[in-house]
C-alpha cells in the first residue's frame, strides 16, 4: 500500500464493477480517487513515522527528541533553539543539535578521555576537520641517559627548514620551555603547559576548478597561473580521509607548501628530491596540468619544485616548474610555446558562494528550451547557442554550459515581450566568460536588452527576466538597458574591478561591475560576489528600481568608492533591500527598505530616511540611514555615554569604542582564501551581532560562533582527566 497511484483503490475492485462504472461515465473512479489521495497521505505518515524512530532517517525536528532519550545535553552557549518553522531556523538548529553527533553520542563516550575522540567531536559538533595535539610532548626536558627519546625536547636544527615551516602549527616538532598560562585564557593564552591540549580545526573549505584553462602571462608564452583570472592562488591538498590518528598533512585541507610538495608528506624524510609530488599529483588528486589538443597529461617525473615569485627561474629542458604557494607553472624557455594548457586544482573560501563547482540547486519554468554549450555538446560556443535561441524564438530557455572551460567571445541577448532566458552553468562546474575590447567606439559589456515599445510590446504583455546562474565574469561588466522586467543574479561572481593582477589587486577598481540603464524593474542578486552596481534611471518617468541582495558581498575595492549609487547623482533611484551581507564602498539609495545582519565599510546615505529600517547591522559614523535597531557602533555608542561623566569623556570613550567595533577581516581582496572571512580580533558585538547570535555579514549562514561554542562545551566533556583542552584556528 505504498503506492501514490491515484487509482490504487480502483484498480482493486472487480472487472465486473469497473465496467458498470465506465458505462456510467467513471463516478467511482473520481470518489476512489479522492478517497486514495487521502489514504497515500495517511500512508506516508505512517512511514514517516517509522522513520523518525531512526537517527539516520527520522525528521530535523525529531532529534533533540532522539537525544533526551540518551541522554544528550546540547549546549546553549550561544542562544537557545527556536521554532523549526522556517528554513532559516532549521539550519541554526542543525548546529545547536548535530544529528551526527547524536548518532555517535553512545559510541563517543565510550571512548571518553582518548585523544582521538577530540578530532572526531569537532568534525561531529562543528563539521570542521581537526587534529589534537598533547602540547606536554613538545616541552624540552632532561632525558635519563639509559632511556632516551631522540624525538622529543629536541633544540631547533636551523637546517631543517620544514620543521621551521612547522612553527606554531598542528605538526610543529621543535621543543618550547614551559608556560603556565592556560591555553583558554581570555587575554594572553599560552599552548605550551603541561596539562594542555589544542585542537587545531580547519574552518576554510577547500573547492575544485577541473580541466580548466591556465592563465598565460602577457610577454612570457611559457609562463602561466592555474587561476584563469591571472591571480596568484595557494594551492591546497584534497584532503584523503583516514581512522588513523593523528591525521597527516594528506588528510587534512592545508595549502601545498613549496617544502611539502618537494618532500614525502608520508613521514619519509630520506626519498630523493620531488619524491612528495606523486602523492599530490595526478588524477584524484591535489592538481594534475594538462598540454596540447587531444589533452595529454604532463609526467610528474618532468616537474620540478620552485619559487617563481619573479618569474626569474628558468627550468632545465624537458622541466615543468611548479610554484605551490603562488600557482604558478613555467615551461623550459628554449621549448615552443605550449598550447592549449589546463589545468585541475583545489584552492580554499570560506563558503558556497559566487561561481565555483559545488552542489547548487537549479531551477527552471515548468516547460522551456534547453541548449547545451560545452566541449562536448552540440554547441562549442555561447553565441552559437544564443543564435539558434534567437531563431527558435521560445518563451522560455536555458543556456546550460556544462564545461568548466572559459569562453572569451562577445554576449549581446535581446529579450522580447514575456521571454525568459537562463544562462547559467550545469552543477559542479564552474565557466568563466572572459569580455575583452570587441568594439572600438562602443562598451565591450555583457549586454542585456530589452525589445522597446515600437519593436511590438503592447500594453498589458508579460515583462522580460533574465538569469544568471553560476558564471564568472570577468574582463568587464553587465550592463541591463531597455524593457526588461527583472534579473536575477545567483552563485555568480562578477569580479570586482573587471579584473585581477597578480597580487589579487583590481584592475579597474573605478568601473561597476553591474549597470542599470533605465532596467530592469527588478533585480535579485543572491550567493554572488559582485563589484559596484551603478543605477541610471529617469525619475520622472519611471518607479524605482527594486533591488534585493541576500548572502552576498557587494564589492567596490574601496570603502571611499560607490558600491551602490548613480555616477554624478546624489542618490541612485533604487529601493534597496539587503539580508546578510558584506559591502565595501558607499550605499547611496533613494530608499533602504529592510537592512539587516549586515557590515557596511563605507558611509550610506538615504535619501528618504522616514521609510524603512536597519536592524543587526554595523553602519560606518556619519551615516544617514532610516531608524536603526540594535546596531553598531550606535549600541557601544550609547552604552559609554550613559557611564560618562563630562563632555569630553563622552567624546573619548565614544571614539575608542568605534574603533573597538570596526569590523577587521583576515584579507579583502577578491582572489584570497580568507576573503571577507572576519578577523579573530573582531570585536564580539560584530561576531555575535545577528539577530540569531551569529555574526553579521555575508558568512552569517555559517553559524560559526554556535559551532564554536558548541565544541567548546563538548571538549570539556570529553577531555582527558587532568588536561584542559583548547581550540586554535588553523584556517
Amino acid at each position: 500500500m505504498s503506492s501514490q497511484n491515484a487509482d490504487r483503490l480502483y484498480e482493486l475492485l472487480p472487472v465486473v464493477h469497473r465496467l458498470r462504472d465506465a458505462d456510467r461515465g467513471y463516478p467511482l473512479r473520481g470518489l476512489l480517487q479522492v478517497i486514495s489521495e487521502q489514504v497515500n497521505i495517511v500512508d506516508a505518515d505512517i512511514a514517516q513515522f517509522y522513520e523518525n524512530w531512526f537517527i539516520e532517517t527520522c525528521q530535523d525536528w525529531v532529534v533533540p527528541y532522539i537525544g533526551d532519550l540518551i541522554g544528550y545535553v546540547p549546549s546553549y552557549d550561544i542562544g537557545d533553539p527556536g521554532g523549526i518553522q522556517k528554513a532559516r531556523a532549521l539550519a541554526r538548529e542543525r548546529i545547536l543539535i548535530p544529528r551526527r553527533e547524536v548518532a555517535n553520542t553512545i559510541r563517543f563516550r565510550r571512548r571518553k578521555g582518548t585523544l582521538a575522540i577530540l578530532e572526531d567531536l569537532a568534525t561531529a559538533v562543528a563539521g570542521w576537520p581537526a587534529r589534537a595535539v598533547e602540547f606536554y610532548r613538545l616541552l624540552s626536558f632532561l632525558q635519563n641517559i639509559n632511556y632516551l627519546n631522540l624525538d622529543r625536547g629536541r633544540t631547533a636544527d636551523l637546517r631543517d627548514g620544514a620543521a621551521l615551516d612547522d612553527l606554531g602549527s598542528s605538526f610543529e616538532k621543535t621543543a618550547h620551555i614551559v608556560d603556565v598560562r592556560c591555553i583558554n585564557a581570555r587575554h594572553f593564552p599560552e599552548f605550551y603547559n603541561i596539562p594542555s591540549v589544542g585542537v587545531f580545526v580547519w574552518r576554510l573549505k577547500t573547492y575544485s576548478v577541473t580541466r580548466a584553462p591556465a592563465f598565460c602571462e602577457d610577454g612570457s608564452p611559457n609562463c602561466f597561473s592555474f587561476s584563469v583570472l591571472g591571480n596568484d592562488v595557494p594551492l591546497y591538498n584534497r584532503s584523503q580521509p583516514t581512522s588513523a590518528h593523528p591525521p597527516g598533512k594528506l588528510n587534512l585541507p592545508t595549502p601545498i607548501t613549496r617544502r611539502g610538495l618537494e618532500r614525502d608528506e608520508t613521514g619519509t624524510t630520506t626519498r630523493p628530491a620531488g619524491s612528495g609530488i606523486p602523492y599530490y599529483y595526478g588524477n584524484g588528486k591535489s592538481f594534475e596540468i594538462w598540454t596540447g589538443s587531444p589533452r595529454k597529461l604532463v609526467d610528474p617525473k618532468s616537474l620540478v619544485v620552485a619559487d617563481l615569485t619573479d618569474w626569474t627561474y628558468r627550468p632545465l629542458p624537458g622541466k615543468v616548474a611548479i610554484d605551490p604557494v603562488l600557482g604558478r607553472i613555467a615551461f623550459a624557455p628554449i621549448q615552443a610555446r605550449r598550447p592549449n594548457v589546463s589545468v585541475s586544482y583545489q584552492y580554499a573560501f570560506s563558503a558556497d558562494m559566487g561561481g565555483g563547482e559545488y552542489d547548487r540547486r537549479l531551477s527552471q519554468p515548468s516547460v522551456f528550451s534547453l541548449y547545451l554549450v560545452g566541449e562536448n555538446e552540440g554547441f562549442k560556443h555561447i553565441r552559437n547557442a544564443l543564435e539558434r535561441w534567437r531563431s527558435d524564438k521560445p518563451a522560455n530557455a536555458v543556456i546550460e554550459i556544462t564545461d568548466s572551460g572559459v569562453y572569451v567571445e562577445p554576449i549581446n541577448i535581446t529579450l522580447h515581450p514575456g521571454q525568459t532566458l537562463q544562462l547559467r552553468a550545469a552543477n559542479r562546474k564552474r565557466p568563466v566568460i572572459r569580455l575583452l575590447n570587441w568594439q572600438t567606439s562602443a562598451p565591450d559589456n555583457l549586454t542585456i536588452a530589452g525589445a522597446t515599445a515600437d519593436e511590438g510590446k503592447a500594453v498589458g504583455e508579460p515583462t522580460s527576466w533574465f538569469t544568471l546562474d553560476g558564471i564568472t565574469v570577468t574582463g568587464r561588466g553587465v550592463q541591463v538597458q531597455g524593457e526588461v522586467g527583472g534579473v536575477t543574479i545567483r552563485h555568480s561572481t562578477l569580479v570586482p574591478g573587471w579584473g585581477l593582477d597578480c597580487n589579487c589587486e583590481p584592475s579597474r577598481p573605478s568601473d561597476p561591475s553591474l549597470e542599470l540603464d533605465d532596467a530592469p524593474n527588478c533585480v535579485r542578486i543572491e550567493h554572488s560576489i559582485i563589484g559596484a552596481i551603478h543605477v541610471n534611471r529617469n525619475e520622472v518617468r519611471e518607479d524605482p528600481c527594486l533591488i534585493y541582495i541576500s548572502d552576498s558581498i557587494v564589492d567596490a575595492t574601496s570603502s571611499a568608492a560607490i558600491a551602490v549609487g548613480a555616477p554624478e547623482r546624489l542618490c541612485a533611484y533604487a529601493v534597496l533591500t539587503i539580508k546578510r551581507c558584506t559591502v565595501f564602498g558607499q550605499v547611496q539609495t533613494h530608499s533602504i527598505s529592510v537592512a539587516e545582519n549586515s557590515i557596511f565599510v563605507g558611509v550610506m546615505r538615504d535619501c528618504r530616511r522616514q521609510e524603512g529600517c536597519m536592524r543587526f547591522c554595523y553602519v560606518s559614523p556619519g551615516s544617514r540611514t532610516p531608524r536603526r535597531y540594535e546596531c553598531q557602533p550606535d549600541m557601544v555608542e550609547q552604552a559609554v555615554q550613559a557611564l560618562a561623566k563630562s563632555s569630553a569623556q563622552k567624546y573619548t570613550l565614544s571614539a575608542r569604542e568605534r574603533m573597538r567595533v570596526e569590523p577587521q577581516f583576515n584579507n579583502v581582496r577578491y582572489g584570497t582564501p580568507t576573503y571577507c572571512q572576519l578577523s579573530d580580533l573582531c570585536a564580539t558585538e560584530i561576531t555575535q551581532g545577528a539577530d540569531d547570535d551569529s555574526e553579521m555579514g555575508v558568512f552569517h549562514d555559517l553559524y560559526q560562533p554556535q559551532r564554536m561554542a558548541s565544541l567548546r562545551a563538548r571538549l570539556e566533556e570529553y577531555t582527558p582527566a587532568g588536561m584542559t583542552a583548547g581550540i586554535i584556528v588553523a584556517s
